[in-house]
């Protein structure tokens, strides 16, 4: 990436971890939408993707216990949330891939960067490590572990502006979901919607648009361009 400006004055960039930097959603959503099926709770794969992508551990839990006490009368069983995340997390040791180009794309910026994630610190961490993407962030990797409410409210990306010594309006994010989409935009800062994660359905330019995101790109190799036709803080440039 082309920078115009000194690294010093250029915008932050912060991305979102899953579908955005790796391609976890799609494996994500088949090992948890299976382990739900096994207890009879059915989600339609849209309504499910938009409900839950994005969201944290613990709202993405209650919710599920929620659903189960609606069905059974009962909570989940309490072993039921280590299962899955055991599962997941096999599945993601055998599977996992980073994004198609977003190496390339990291490895020939030096924007400033780090990645603001609604993963578990130690998961976010692994799979940055499994896809070899964690050297392009040095210590600017942040899970919504260290704020007091995850996303769509905008604590992480306040908190990752914060570390990044930047102004909220001089950072960009990058994300796939509805709810990382209202995050940013609630912390002031313009969005671009990632629809290239193999998970995305052919509604999730309209969803993201909707949501705020300044511009929807379908792959990595658009993020440039894209980029430098935004104009992010004061005084950046327009092309």
């Amino acid at each position: 990436m082309a920078a115009d400006r000194p690294i010093s004055a250029a915008p932050a960039i912060i991305f979102d971890c899953d579908g955005v930097l790796v391609d976890s959603e799609v494996i994500a959503v088949e090992i948890e939408m299976s382990a739900l099926a096994e207890l009879g709770i059915v989600f339609d794969s849209a309504d499910y993707k938009a409900r839950f992508l994005g969201a944290t551990s613990a709202a993405y839990f209650a919710a599920l216990d929620q659903a189960h006490r609606d069905l059974h009368g009962r909570p989940l069983d309490p072993g039921f949330e280590n299962r899955l995340i055991d599962r997941r997390r096999l599945a993601f040791e055998d599977r996992l891939e980073p994004i198609p180009g977003i190496a390339r794309l990291l490895a020939g910026s030096s924007w400033p960067r780090a990645v603001g994630s609604s993963a578990s610190d130690y998961g976010l961490r692994r799979r940055l490590s499994i896809t070899g993407l964690a050297k392009y962030f040095g210590g600017h990797v942040y899970s919504a572990d260290l704020v007091a409410r995850g996303k769509p409210a905008p604590d992480l990306f306040l908190h990752v502006a914060d570390r990044l010594g930047r102004p909220p309006a001089d950072c960009l994010v990058v994300e796939d979901s509805r709810n990382g989409i209202l995050a940013a935009k609630a912390a002031g800062m313009q969005a671009i919607g990632f629809i290239g994660g193999a998970h995305c359905d052919p509604g999730d330019h309209a969803t993201l648009v909707e949501a705020g995101a300044a511009a929807v790109i379908g792959h990595m190799n658009e993020f440039e361009a894209t980029f430098n036709s935004l104009a992010i803080g004061a005084g950046a440039p327009k092309s």
